[in-house]
């Protein structure tokens, strides 16, 4: 045993000097990467081409190859957003090589922004924006909010505090976490998917998981260059995770509040030597509880993505998402209240839900298929096709009777009522698009022109109900009972198809044209955009079809006043065919509207952080509402006449110093009635679903050298003043002002990352709510009380 043992660490020790002599004759390669303006270029593969021999760059753009065998060597720089680099460099024994490398940025390989200049700041869209253009330079107020902010924010859905990071963007219903329903400037704006208008009914789409989104793009007011049609307050486009060439991974997981669990992955890299066949894939789950018994909201997600280079000037990329839900039924968040006593009577944590009552589960799966060609360094073309399928299946609840001391019920007393809600969504959708470059004698022009087509169904059935309660045994707010239900639990039909139970069906088709052109004067300081879009679209609702055309035209300016600063004006024109029933047999119109809106931007410190501020006033007519004593059952609507919203928005974000970011909003909103044809609602009347004062902050402060480096710590906070409710029922009682601090610890060491927040700091009583007629009754969601959440991320 003792001579085994001896021969054994003789190897070692033979081994071990056998590697220390091959190290000692190895070389070493380091530099420094830098885009224009000598800015560091984060997270750029290093490669010597045809070997093991690998590096990314750190945040200042260095990088450092250790254990080199003595050769010459091609080193190879590739991201995507940068022209690829490669050059030749010989390494010697004991010797360290430095290559330091200045890259040009690529304006054609935007599709995914992997070099930034700080953690919270972008300056350019993403390639679904169809814009070649810097954001500085865009005549319109759009807004990104980075994938380092939701990370640090530990934002999981897109319902979960995105808005924070927006000015003047609120969500008045909030739908738990089914639908985001996000409104600014006054009306609920269209939601996007890479580029793909992914609203297929007024309920719809289904929250995105954060776990396969990049970053979010928030478009202020119409954008004809993206909208075939929608309404004229603007927009927001989830944008997902693409290949980036460069071989990663990353895990995380999560625990929190209310048995709030979570688990992701996030893994990139290469399929072949060449790195021509690329990809991307991203899974999670999530467990989560409420601050309300009874009450769950679990999600299961993967995300695959596939990339071709086929050559130097074709790319192909496929990619599916796929997310699962498992929850509650929608609207067990809500509680209802008498007309006499108001908002928030009860503790924020009561339930009116019944236990007991089958989940609601929610399929939601989307594939799309990109082509890309570069034509030449001017020209290219980009075609991409995608298809939506959303399947639910589960009930809703909202009760048929709330008591008080004016009706036979009785105070305190509520008949609750479920329903089914089985739906069932398909889209199709194209587009094709040209991005071109071209000089007429001194001017530029960037040239953008396509065709969108879309065919896109819904249907649902909502035709089944019960109550659970009876006016001899109701269900008691002061004194509730969740034990089985006096009136017992429903059995609602799934079996029959939905195709024949489903009351609700929508149908809309839609073709159109866009071209776009943005000419620049004096060397590309004035810059001037021309445009319009011909849309022609069906709408069929309630059995009812609507057909319109229509072109909308688009006209901007922006001027540099300095490389860093610009001004701009804009007048842009939307345009939407509504769906429904006018009970006078009137023929719907298609709601129209026009944006007016003055602009400053400006970057500070070499673009480290930016400011942006707006004015505008937005001009809606013929826009279908429901009547304020409608029943819940009631489908006819009345022409409102012509509203006008107007106000001014403020944003700056950034990297104020080395270890300090900053996200900070404010907008002022109002948004009123200037004509109605309805007694009830009369001129001046404010309309309801948005705040008239918005105000957020999001500081982070990380360490950046000594003992403490890689510590840091995070404070933020939202102020909601002048609150409208979401329905023209706006009762007696006003929303009170709302305020929201949040704050959390992070420490960076290696490859590990802590990540700790905590939220509703004070443990204030935070709702949004509304009065609804035709119960007589209050309605408000809470939200959770202080809760925390903490999070462990590995790098590999």
């Amino acid at each position: 045993m003792n001579i085994i043992m001896i021969k054994k660490v003789l190897f070692f020790l033979m081994l071990f000097t056998s590697l220390q002599m091959m190290s000692q004759e190895a070389g070493k390669v380091t530099g420094k990467i830098t885009l224009s303006g000598n800015v560091p270029a984060e997270n750029v593969a290093v490669a010597l081409k045809g070997t093991k021999y690998t590096a990314v760059t750190n945040e200042h753009g260095q990088y450092e190859i250790k254990n080199v065998k003595p050769a010459t060597y091609t080193i190879s720089i590739r991201a995507v957003g940068i022209h690829s680099v490669e050059d030749k460099i010989t390494v010697t024994a004991k010797q360290t090589t430095t290559k330091n490398f200045m890259l040009s940025e690529s304006q054609e390989d935007l599709d995914e922004v992997v070099i930034t200049k700080n953690k919270y700041k972008q300056d350019k869209p993403s390639l679904s924006l169809r814009l070649q253009t810097p954001i500085l330079e865009i005549p319109q107020n759009i807004q990104i909010v980075s994938a380092q902010t939701l990370k640090d924010q530990q934002i999981t859905s897109m319902s979960d505090g995105v808005i924070r990071n927006v000015s003047g963007a609120v969500r008045s219903e909030h739908w738990g976490d089914l639908y985001t329903n996000i409104k600014m400037r006054g009306s609920q704006v269209q939601a996007f998917r890479n580029g793909f208008n992914v609203v297929s009914s007024f309920w719809g789409p289904l929250t995105e998981d954060m776990s396969f989104v990049d970053h979010i793009e928030f478009v202020k007011g119409p954008a004809g260059f993206m909208l075939s049609s929608g309404d004229p307050s603007g927009l927001y486009n989830v944008v997902t995770k693409k290949p980036t060439g460069i071989t990663k991974g990353e895990a995380t997981v999560m625990a929190g509040s209310y048995d709030f669990y979570r688990a992701s992955v996030d893994l990139d890299g290469k399929l072949d030597k060449k790195g021509k066949l690329l990809y991307r894939f991203n899974a999670a789950a999530q467990k989560k509880g409420s601050h309300r018994p009874f009450e769950h909201n679990d999600r299961y997600v993967i995300a695959p993505v596939i990339t071709y280079q086929v050559d130097d000037k074709t790319k192909i990329t496929a990619e599916y998402n796929f997310q699962y839900a498992n929850m509650t039924e929608v609207g067990s968040y809500y509680v209802f209240g008498p007309a006499s006593e108001g908002y928030a009577t009860l503790p924020v944590g009561f339930t009116m839900t019944q236990p007991g009552l089958p989940d609601t589960n929610i399929q939601d799966h989307s594939g799309y298929l990109m082509f890309e060609h570069k034509f030449d360094d001017n020209w290219k073309l980009t075609a991409q096709t995608s298809y939506f399928k959303y399947i639910q299946q589960g009930y809703s609840s909202w009760p048929s009777a709330v008591g008080s001391d004016d009706n036979a019920l009785g105070k305190g007393n509520i008949i609750r009522n479920v329903a089914i809600w089985d739906a069932e969504s398909n889209m199709y959708l194209g587009q094709i698009f040209v991005n071109g470059k071209f000089t007429t004698g001194p001017i530029t022009h960037k040239v953008l022109g396509g065709a969108d087509l879309g065919s896109k169904d819904y249907m649902a059935d909502w035709g089944q109900s019960h109550n659970l309660d009876t006016p001899a045994n109701p269900f008691n707010v002061y004194s509730p009972n969740y034990g089985t239900p006096s009136n017992g639990f429903p059995a609602f039909d799934h079996t029959t198809p939905l195709s024949v139970r489903a009351g609700g069906k929508m149908n809309s088709e839609y073709a159109a044209a866009y071209v776009q052109d943005e000419l620049g004067f004096f060397e590309n300081k004035l810059r001037v955009t021309l445009a319009a879009r011909y849309t022609w679209i069906s709408e069929t609702s309630w059995g009812e079809t609507q057909e319109d055309s229509h072109i909308t035209p688009r006209a901007g300016v922006s001027f540099s006043v300095t490389d860093d600063l610009a001004v701009y004006g804009l007048y842009d024109q939307a345009f939407l065919p509504q769906s429904g029933i006018i009970k006078n047999g009137d023929k719907v119109k298609p709601l129209t509207g026009n944006n007016i809106e003055f602009g400053i931007k400006k970057d500070w410190f070499d673009g480290s952080w930016n400011t942006s501020a707006s004015v505008y006033r937005i001009i809606k007519e013929n826009e279908l509402t429901a009547d304020p004593t409608n029943g819940p059952n009631d489908i006819y609507k009345i022409v409102l006449g012509e509203k006008r919203a107007e106000g001014i928005e403020f944003d700056v974000r950034g990297k104020l110093f080395d270890g300090l970011n900053l996200i900070a909003n404010y907008a002022f909103t109002e948004s009123v009635v200037t004509s109605s044809a309805i007694s009830s609602i009369t001129v001046g009347s404010v309309v309801p679903g948005y705040a008239k004062h918005t105000a957020n902050a999001w500081l982070n402060y990380t360490v950046q050298n000594g003992k403490l480096k890689g510590l840091g710590a995070s404070i933020g906070g939202t102020f909601l003043d002048g609150r409208q409710t979401d329905s023209w029922s706006v009762g007696l009682e006003k929303l009170p002002s709302y305020f929201k601090l949040d704050g959390g610890l992070s420490y960076e060491t290696g490859k590990i990352k802590i990540t700790a927040n905590v939220f509703n700091i004070l443990d204030k009583y935070l709702y949004s709510g509304s009065y609804y007629e035709w119960l007589s009754a209050y309605y408000w969601q809470t939200e959770a009380p202080r809760n925390f959440r903490v999070g462990v991320t590995y790098k590999f």
